[in-house]
């Protein structure tokens, strides 16, 4: 049974009562991640009323009013209207004022009989919304704590990079992903387009190995991947989208190593010496080629590449002869240069303490990847003119399941150690001029090992709240364990739950006497940790018949390869050694986390699909294949069997830490 008051009832009734004695306390500053900044508390709550409108105060703030009135809709189920004109009390207005120390981004907020937020830009407004989201959507009653609210970032720049190219990663992701990223001020995303496998899970074979570019592509027909890739409309369209959530969105051709994709479409620009994964940079094809793929994206009254800045690759290019450094600074100058030719702010690798030479790579107004200061040294990049963005391998880097760098970010040493003006060993002055701010990245490196986009969103999202906390603001006053327990009451975003978290408390969160086939139930899927439980009297199944599907899994009573227990997702197909004969009635249980799937039948463990090594070159080489599953629910198949007493549960049941 519910408690008679919830907490946020019992916090307003406290404070009333404590007006009316007289005895006043003031409130302690809001949890929103990231951190606020400067907060000086008042008594009291402010209460939504049922009218509450959003005033803008200028015309400019339209949009973001009409998108905040959206989100609030979305996750609270309140409709508010937007006006202009002067507020009453109970409404939220936004208002445009100059404020030298709020900067570009920066806000402040003032919550009384009125919450007014006000901003120099029409950027820090929409953050304020952001933190008045976060604030609502932890009170059930939507009460905002009275109080001043002023709250800017150290870096301008906090992002995230996204290795796209050796994994497809759907554009409905993405634009979660931005949405994700707002939710939490992170404003810069990068999109690495093009990438390969490493050529010894290939056979060591070159043209075999897998590679991809991602774009469609009319100048060369056939270069785009065929196993997923974005038109250009709805790359633009992206952007465009992005940048109404004040994300803006990098986009990288990596070349002139990274580059199979390029070489497999034309051989003969492919190095010889070095890997067909590198260009030739001594064949002038190789120029003429990316010049005009370059071209493509760039040109035009709307180009492809559409916001201000592009990442033109060059990193891990080989140092062992002099000629060819200089052809690699050659490079690498030559696409600056074009990018800039086109407007655009060209970013780049850090790799000319690697490719140290006489060439002159051109610096100013360039902005480099400071990844790792073997290949770039950070103080002598910045010597030479360099902008910096702090992204040093060893502690930002995410390779899910390689077993080397992380498969989850060290987050609590991030949050309590890490700044970006830490680049590697290498430190600087807080806020340094030369830092534009942070950002940590996924590389997809181990093609075929059977990550999902689930999988990397898993790792993604934690480490996205710390990164937006340490990039915001670099000195959190909060302890990391209040940090870590507070952060897990946060949504991903409005309307976004790649997660699949349903509920915060241990509990059967779906239950049906029987499952129709064909119906739908009340959730799409359900993530790790959980367990699904029914009831089955088994009939004979066709190859292929599927218990429930979602848009991005299926669960099969008869998978269509081998007609036994299985499931699919993300091009992968694992199954478990289980096919029920016909007329057979049991009690079947799948349990899965972020490591595995299990299938128990009659309480009796099947098999449990875990971790797998798989192995190569007469086992010289080996990668970890991983088979989770976060569980379908959207749509039941048509199957004849009967599926009766089915009970999802948010949690492994079975487990110490709860009871069935």
């Amino acid at each position: 049974m519910k408690p008679f008051f919830s907490a946020s009832r019992t916090l307003c009734l406290v404070l009333f009562l404590c007006m009316q004695l007289g005895v006043y306390a003031l409130n302690e500053k809001p949890f929103v991640i990231p951190e606020l900044k400067e907060w000086k508390g008042a008594d009291g709550m402010f209460q939504p009323s049922a009218d509450m409108r959003i005033v803008c105060g200028e015309p400019a703030l339209r949009a973001v009013a009409e998108a905040f009135a959206a989100d609030y809709g979305q996750m609270f189920g309140t409709v508010l209207r937007v006006e202009e004109g002067k507020p009453r009390t109970g409404d939220i207005f936004l208002t445009l004022k100059k404020d030298k120390k709020l900067g570009t981004e920066g806000y402040a907020i003032r919550v009384d009989r009125t919450v007014t937020v006000s901003a120099p830009e029409v950027a820090g407004v929409y953050w304020a919304t952001r933190t008045l989201l976060q604030m609502s959507e932890q009170n059930a009653d939507r009460c905002l704590p009275k109080g001043q609210i002023r709250d800017y970032p150290d870096y301008a720049l906090r992002g995230f990079m996204m290795d796209c190219g050796r994994k497809f990663i759907p554009m409905s992701y993405l634009r979660d992903l931005v949405k994700v990223m707002a939710y939490y001020k992170m404003n810069t995303l990068q999109i690495h387009l093009n990438d390969n496998g490493f050529k010894q899970f290939f056979g060591h074979d070159w043209g075999r190995t897998y590679a991809a570019f991602r774009l469609e592509c009319d100048t060369y027909p056939g270069l785009t991947a065929r196993d997923g890739y974005y038109t250009k409309r709805e790359f633009i369209d992206f952007q465009k989208e992005a940048a109404g959530r004040f994300v803006e969105i990098i986009p990288e051709i990596d070349a002139p190593a990274h580059t199979l994709a390029f070489t497999h479409y034309k051989p003969e620009i492919g190095s010889r010496e070095y890997g067909m994964d590198h260009l030739d940079l001594f064949n002038p094809e190789t120029y003429t080629f990316m010049d005009a793929l370059f071209k493509e994206y760039l040109e035009g009254d709307e180009p492809v590449f559409w916001g201000p800045r592009v990442h033109i690759g060059t990193d891990e290019y080989s140092n062992k002869k002099k000629d060819v450094v200089e052809k690699f600074r050659a490079f690498t100058d030559r696409y600056i240069r074009l990018v800039e030719s086109y407007g655009k702010q060209a970013c780049v690798w850090g790799a000319l303490t690697h490719a140290a030479g006489d060439t002159p790579v051109k610096s100013e107004n360039v902005i480099m990847s400071a990844w790792y200061n073997g290949y770039a040294e950070p103080k002598a990049m910045v010597e030479q003119g360099y902008k910096l963005i702090s992204i040093p391998d060893g502690l930002v880097y995410i390779v899910p399941m390689a077993g080397y760098y992380h498969d989850y970010l060290n987050d609590e040493y991030l949050y309590n150690k890490w700044t970006p003006a830490h680049v590697g060993k290498v430190v600087f002055d807080e806020k340094h001029p030369a830092i534009l701010g942070g950002m940590f990245a996924v590389w997809n490196d181990h093609v075929g090992n059977g990550i999902s986009v689930k999988d990397i969103h898993h790792r993604l999202f934690p480490a996205l709240q710390t990164l937006s906390a340490k990039t915001w603001g670099a000195q959190p006053a909060l302890p990391y364990a209040d940090f870590d327990r507070l952060r897990r009451q946060l949504s991903e975003a409005p309307g976004v739950n790649q997660l699949a978290r349903i509920g915060r408390e241990p509990a059967m969160v779906c239950q049906s006497a029987e499952v129709v086939p064909g119906s739908s139930l009340s959730y799409p899927e359900i993530g790790y940790d959980y367990t699904v439980s029914f009831d089955l009297e088994a009939a004979a199944e066709a190859p292929g018949t599927e218990l429930f599907r979602s848009e991005n899994a299926v669960f099969y009573l008869s998978d269509p390869v081998s007609g036994l227990f299985g499931f699919a997702r993300d091009g992968y197909l694992n199954t478990f050694g289980y096919r029920p004969y016909p007329g057979e009635k049991a009690n079947i249980q799948i349990k899965g986390d972020h490591m595995s799937t299990a299938l128990f039948v009659d309480g009796r463990l099947v098999e449990k699909l875990d971790v797998q090594k798989r192995y190569f070159n007469a086992g010289k080489d080996s990668m970890n294949y991983v088979r989770t599953l976060v569980f379908p629910l959207q749509k039941a198949g048509d199957f004849k069997s009967r599926i009766s007493n089915l009970k999802v549960f948010n949690y492994v049941t079975g487990s110490d830490a709860v009871n069935d």
